[in-house]
């Protein structure tokens, strides 16, 4: 509301303006006439009162002008900026929650660009939007309201012009648009393989692979370069054509006020006004052109970001059963899963299994046997194929999945920390978790000795992706998150595998506690970390090949997992 106040108040003083200059020039010409100066005295001092009071006037209303342009740009920048913030998170929220099928067809990189290089696009465009155009839009129609007033066929004969600048212009941005969106997705995928080489490049170096990852890199900017010289060919075209009616449209006004100033039929400053309508014409119609060069890119960007927003996620949420306190039961019946547009044979087979609350259970097999997989499916980063889960005797598939994944706490090796303090990472950047409660988690892991050995406590800093910390201690703050998180079931995968031996002495002492009256689901290599297990599971190409008691299978020579204790569990799972 406040901007459109401010719009109107702009536009209205823009067209009224020009009428005290046309009043000065007329009683300065009117004063130097012959006829006039012959009068006498008093018509010239009158004729000075009027040119001081208009030049006064057009002063301050000038400054008037000055004040509200820069109020209402000031205020359109507010409100674009805050509307595209705002899709910015709704779209990143959007993306957080889509499934893992989503995620593994895209690099990182290109939805980077996508969420904040597509939408800061918008945000360029949006936060200039109003002013310029529904103020420039404003301004055409004061424009054509006063020269009608002055003279109906200049008016119709201006917005006969206007109403083709805007068609020819909105032809060549229809037919542009296509070439901006090119330019957009050409401006996405060089993003996307820069992080993708970026991750992976201590292996490119080591395999000497940088020539070939250089020669990718000139190939995909060179096919950004050619979709942006297309698409800049277009908006060069846009601004040529403009240039072209601008000349016209001054053509025109000038010839017309100097017939009709030739004819007695204008005065002076009747002619200076359409000259200077027909200026403010062309200016509107500037500044929605240049807003149509935006509207390309900010079009070919809307359509990815409304291209985004269409993907549905292929996980639906629970209508929202409620788990039971405690530690959960976990049970597989009948588990079959096929990695989603994968033309290989499904990951897991007829997976049946339960694991009783508060029990352990150690998942054994070789890489690719489906051991990750099956825990994923736990917290529903994926749905099973065929077949049902359940946890606590609930479907999995009930609960919400923030609910779910709340109850579900996973460790892995690969831990996953950020750019912030040793709290941050601990709680995930939440301020309401409390001090007393992290250090209470630490010492109660028997961590409190670490943390003291940090130079600034919860304040250490840490570096994206773990920098300052070794690989030790970043596990050991994966296993505090978890235990902060208070789950019900926990899932370790592999979880020990990067640590040194006076770290690992801490971290099995973390386990112990982290398992305590919990359900556990653990995937190892190390004889150690099984041996804590109360069942195990043994996996051969997504199946079970055994299932039963540790101690029972231990002890019984001809189980798959006695073969595996004899002949040295790391070297056989590898």
């Amino acid at each position: 509301a406040l901007l459109a106040a401010l719009l109107l108040a702009t536009t209205a003083l823009s067209v009224v303006n020009p009428q005290l200059v046309r009043l000065f020039i007329d009683s300065a010409f009117a004063a130097a006439q012959p006829d006039a100066v012959s009068a006498g005295t008093a018509p010239a001092a009158e004729s000075q009162s009027t040119l001081t009071w208009a030049a006064i006037a057009f002063l301050l209303m000038g400054l008037a002008l000055q004040g509200l342009s820069a109020l209402a740009t000031y205020v359109g920048n507010d409100v674009g900026w805050a509307a595209t913030n705002r899709l910015r998170a709704d779209l990143a929220l959007h993306c957080l929650r889509l499934d893992m099928t989503f995620h593994n067809g895209r690099t990182p990189g290109e939805l980077i660009e996508r969420i904040d290089g597509d939408v800061s696009a918008l945000a360029n465009f949006f936060s200039a939007f109003t002013v310029r155009i529904l103020g420039s839009v404003l301004l055409l129609l004061g424009v054509v309201v006063m020269l009608w007033r002055e003279d109906w066929r200049v008016a119709a004969l201006l917005l006969a012009f206007t109403l083709a600048t805007f068609y020819g212009l909105e032809r060549v941005r229809v037919a542009a648009t296509p070439r901006s969106r090119a330019e957009r997705e050409a401006s996405a995928r060089v993003f996307g393989f820069i992080e993708e080489r970026l991750n992976g490049i201590d292996d490119l170096r080591a395999n000497g692979a940088g020539d070939y990852t250089m020669r990718r890199y000139y190939e995909a900017n060179r096919r950004l370069f050619h979709a942006g010289r297309r698409a800049w060919i277009w908006r060069g075209v846009m601004w040529g054509l403009t240039m072209v009616f601008f000349a016209l449209a001054q053509a025109m006004a000038l010839g017309l006020g100097y017939s009709l100033f030739s004819e007695g039929a204008m005065s002076l400053g009747t002619v200076y006004l359409i000259s200077h309508y027909t200026g403010m014409l062309i200016g509107p119609i500037e500044r929605i052109t240049n807003e149509m060069q935006d509207l390309q890119r900010a079009g070919a960007s809307l359509e990815r970001v409304q291209e985004l927003f269409g993907h549905a996620s292929l996980l639906r949420d629970g209508e929202g059963a409620a788990l039971p306190p405690g530690p959960l039961a976990v049970e597989f019946q009948d588990v079959s899963f096929r990695y989603p547009d994968a033309a290989v044979e499904p990951v897991l087979k007829d997976v049946s299994f339960r694991v009783e609350a508060g029990k352990v259970l150690g998942l054994l097999g070789r890489t690719g046997s489906g051991k990750t997989t099956a825990t994923r499916l736990l917290f529903r980063l994926y749905d099973p194929t065929e077949g049902a889960i359940r946890l606590g005797g609930i479907p999995l598939r009930a609960p919400r999945l923030d609910h779910l994944r709340e109850r579900v706490a996973v460790v892995t090796q690969d831990v996953q920390l950020f750019s912030g303090t040793v709290r941050d990472n601990l709680t995930l950047f939440d301020p309401d978790v409390p001090d007393a409660r992290i250090l209470a988690v630490l010492e109660d892991l028997g961590l409190g000795e670490w943390l003291r050995s940090l130079p600034d406590g919860l304040d250490t800093p840490v570096g994206a992706g773990g920098r300052g910390l070794s690989a030790g201690e970043a596990q050991l703050l994966a296993f505090t998150r978890a235990f902060l998180s208070d789950p019900s079931v926990v899932i370790l995968d592999e979880a020990s595998s990067r640590l040194d031996l006076a770290t690992e002495q801490l971290i099995e002492r973390a386990v112990d506690k982290l398992l305590r009256d919990r359900t556990g689901l653990v995937i190892a290599h190390r004889l150690a970390t099984v041996q804590r297990a109360d069942e195990i599971l043994v996996l051969e190409d997504g199946r079970v090949l055994e299932h039963g008691e540790r101690e029972r299978l231990a002890a019984d020579p001809e189980s798959r997992y006695a073969q595996l204790l004899r002949t040295g569990l790391a070297e056989v799972l590898v």
